[in-house]
Formats: C-alpha cells, sequence, structure tokens
C-alpha cells in the first residue's frame, strides 16, 4: 500500500514540491488557506513555470475547513505554511496523522520545537529548504530553481523516527537535491544564518538578492546581518553544519562562513532576477517571517545580555514597511545606519 501524504501549506514552494510528487504518482494530497488558490487548482489544475520548461498537473486540492471530511489518516504531513502558522497548523492536521507517522517541517526558522510540542517529537523531522519560487496568481507558480537547483535536508530529531529518514529523503528527491543530516537542528541554524542574511535585508532595499549582494554597501549589511545570527547560534551550541551541498571541508576550513554561505546561493540556487519571500509579503502586504529569522536572532542574544544591532533594525524597518510609513527601497539603507548608530 502507498504512503498516504499532505503537503500542508501550498504557496509556491508547496505547491512546486506538491507538483513534483503528483507527477512521480505519489498519494499526495494538498491543503491550503488560499480559497481562489484550490479553486484555482481544482478547476484548472497547477503550473509550475521554470526557466528551461513548464509543468502542468491536476492536483487533489483541499481548504483548510475540508479537512474534516478526511477518512484515512497519513504517513507524512510535509508542512509548508509559514514559521509563524506552524503551532496552529499541526493541532490541526494532528487528528489525521497516523500513530507512527510524520509531521516533516519543511520551512524557515526554528519550528521543530514548536512542531514537537504539538505531535510529539517521534513524530517530527526536521527539514531545511532551499527552493526560489514566488507565486501572485491562484494556481500559477513561477519557479526559478527547479529540481536541479534545489535543495533540502532532512533529519531526525531524538533518533525515534531515524529509520524513515531514507524514506523521506526519498519523496523529497522528486522535488530537489536531497540530504540526510546528523545534526537537523544545527543545519536549521545553518540555514537562518543564510536566511539573516538575505530574506528581510534585501527585502528592505526592494532589490532581488543578486543585486544586493553585487552592490558593496548593501552587501556588508547583508553579512554582518547573517554574521549576529552565526554567533547567536555558537553562543547557544549549535554545531557548524554543510549546507547547500557543501561539504564539512568547505564550512569548517573558512575564515568567513557567512560569505561562504552567499557565494554559494547566489552562485547556483537563484537567478538575477529572484525576490526574498519576505519582498514577495511587503508586495502583497502580507505578514512576513521576518520575526521568527531576525526576531529570532535578537531574542537569543537579549537573553545573554547582548544586543544585534542590524537585526534589530532590519526589524524595525520591516516593521515600518508593513504598516504602510515606508515602501522597499534602497533609500532605506540611510535610514538603517541611522537606526544602528543610535543604537550604539
Amino acid at each position: 500500500m502507498s504512503k498516504k501524504i499532505a503537503i500542508l501549506g501550498t504557496g509556491a514552494n508547496g505547491a512546486s514540491i506538491a507538483a513534483d510528487l503528483t507527477i512521480a504518482k505519489l498519494d499526495v494530497v494538498l491543503i491550503d488557506q488560499w480559497p481562489e488558490h484550490v479553486e484555482a487548482m481544482r478547476t484548472n489544475g497547477l503550473t509550475i513555470e521554470m526557466p528551461e520548461r513548464t509543468l502542468h498537473t491536476y492536483v487533489d486540492a483541499y481548504h483548510l475547513c475540508d479537512i474534516c471530511t478526511f477518512d484515512e489518516k497519513f504517513d507524512f504531513v510535509f508542512l509548508l505554511m509559514k514559521a509563524y502558522d506552524t503551532t496552529w497548523a499541526c493541532h490541526l492536521i494532528k487528528p489525521y496523522l497516523n500513530e507512527d507517522g510524520l509531521v516533516i517541517g519543511v520551512q524557515n526558522g526554528m519550528t521543530i520545537e514548536s512542531i514537537a510540542s504539538v505531535v510529539g517529537t517521534s513524530r517530527t523531522m526536521g527539514c531545511v529548504i532551499e527552493i526560489s519560487s514566488q507565486m501572485f496568481n491562484p494556481g500559477i507558480v513561477q519557479r526559478q530553481s527547479p529540481p536541479d537547483r534545489s535543495w533540502f535536508a532532512v533529519g531526525s530529531i531524538d533518533g525515534n523516527n531515524k529509520n524513515l529518514e531514507i524514506e523521506v529523503k526519498n519523496i523529497l528527491s522528486n522535488s530537489g537535491i536531497t540530504e540526510i543530516s546528523s545534526d537537523i537542528r544545527s543545519a536549521k541554524w545553518m540555514k537562518l544564518i543564510s536566511n539573516c542574511t538575505t530574506l528581510a535585508t534585501t527585502a528592505i532595499f526592494g532589490v532581488p538578492i543578486a543585486e544586493a549582494a553585487n552592490t558593496p554597501k548593501m552587501r556588508d549589511v547583508m553579512i554582518q546581518c547573517g554574521t549576529e545570527a552565526l554567533i547567536a547560534g555558537l553562543e547557544l551550541g549549535y554545531e557548524i553544519e554543510p549546507i547547500f551541498g557543501l561539504n564539512n571541508q568547505d564550512v569548517r576550513n573558512t575564515n568567513d562562513l557567512v560569505e561562504l554561505l552567499l557565494n554559494k546561493l547566489t552562485s547556483k540556487y537563484i537567478l538575477p532576477e529572484t525576490i526574498t519571500t519576505i519582498l514577495q509579503d511587503h508586495i502583497k502586504n502580507r505578514k512576513s517571517e521576518v520575526e521568527d529569522i531576525n526576531g529570532w536572532v535578537v531574542s537569543q542574544r537579549s537573553r545573554s545580555g547582548k544586543n544585534a544591532p542590524i537585526n534589530s533594525a532590519i526589524l524595525e524597518i520591516s516593521s515600518l514597511i508593513k504598516r504602510g510609513e515606508i515602501q522597499p527601497g534602497p533609500e532605506n539603507l540611510d535610514l538603517l545606519e541611522k537606526l544602528i548608530n543610535n543604537s550604539n
């Protein structure tokens, strides 16, 4: 009997993965909270536009409210909701998860403990994701990184479900290069370093990642922001782990880990026009994950009586953008420098 799979959260990344699993003929259902998106997928199927090809497939799509009609339980739930939606989404799906099933947190941010607090550690698996995609119209995704330029790492958090790592790896291998991490918590932190370097920083400037990375003053801010995340994690005891296809020698023999991650990301996984999820959220006037990413760094540093001035300034500017008081743009570099100087 084939394993039953749910993709809970089918925004740009979730829909991209769901399309790949559906085309691979796996038993997968899609669950989402955007009504128009679900109806578009039901009516017209799901379209994934990539640089060199376009995929179209019909999918089995459901609204959140349809969950109560499910009769069978899931073996694997791939959670692709925003980090701030983790807890309620896990409570929602928990009654429909098999006793030996898994919730795999395919998300940004340090969400592992939030998932485990709801479904238990034995039914939780961590995952690091690197896909570049965006969606502005229901049922249609622009995926800049096709499977050969997408990357995942999966890993057990307590060893109880270690025997399922290969199965989860094989499922996600339909959508990208997939590895098993021996320390998934540290790998999630490594991705958070990369996220702090790129997501909100380039979003407040209103430009693609590559453009910011090639603009000296913006790049300096990006590296400083990621460095604060690096320091915060080291203070908590996280270990340097290879991600993005790097190896142990790569990450341990560098004098600038943050720059190494940025260079790997921009050379392998994104296109020149790729914008971040947080800039997409600013454009859509929706809540972003800045509190779960940059806010995590600020919170951890504060608990040890220290500060994170770059991440704090990024938080403040992101909040101003969300409230409509300012717009994303290069001119925010001056505001950022002013906020940092005022904090010193």
